[in-house]
């Protein structure tokens, strides 16, 4: 199963979820899809699309995922890599009206530098890293708050 996950941004993300549909519609995704899609209306028939899910409801579906596809937020990448998932990050981008500035994008690449995830900076490429995440083997999460801490305070006062 695959967990897609939005977050609570009160701006749409459809860019994501279009992309993830085209896949599963060209058999590149054969997995059940699950999508908490936060404020962001999508119809699909090919994913089972909520809107929030309740906590104790999401962490059983993170702990059920064989991959978890997300925008850039940090709560959502860091309730991934704790237990250890495999996870595709997707920052939300100003130029697309999805946030109000590209933050998402630089969090994404401290991760991605890690090696705690994988990203897709073109989504018409997301088949091929779908294609990588199937051997991907993230590095285990070491928490260093400080450090996190201060990457946000850094990023904060460079506004």
């Amino acid at each position: 199963m695959i967990l897609v996950t939005l977050g609570t941004q009160d701006k749409p993300f459809e860019r994501l979820l279009k992309a993830i549909d085209k896949q599963i519609k060209k058999g590149n995704i054969k997995d059940k899809v699950i999508v908490q899609a936060g404020f962001t209306k999508y119809e699909s028939d090919t994913m089972e699309i909520f809107d929030l899910i309740p906590m104790k409801k999401f962490d059983k579906l993170i702990d059920q995922a064989d991959l978890i596809i997300t925008h850039g937020g940090v709560g959502s990448i860091l309730g991934a890599i704790r237990k250890n998932k495999r996870v595709i990050a997707i920052p939300r981008l100003s130029k697309y009206k999805e946030h109000t500035n590209d933050h998402q994008q630089q969090i994404v690449d401290e991760f991605v530098k890690k090696n705690y995830i994988l990203t897709c900076k073109n989504l018409n490429k997301l088949d091929q890293i779908l294609e990588e995440a199937k051997g991907f083997k993230p590095d285990k999460y070491i928490s260093d708050n400080q450090k996190i801490i201060h990457m946000i305070e850094d990023f904060v006062d460079s506004l």
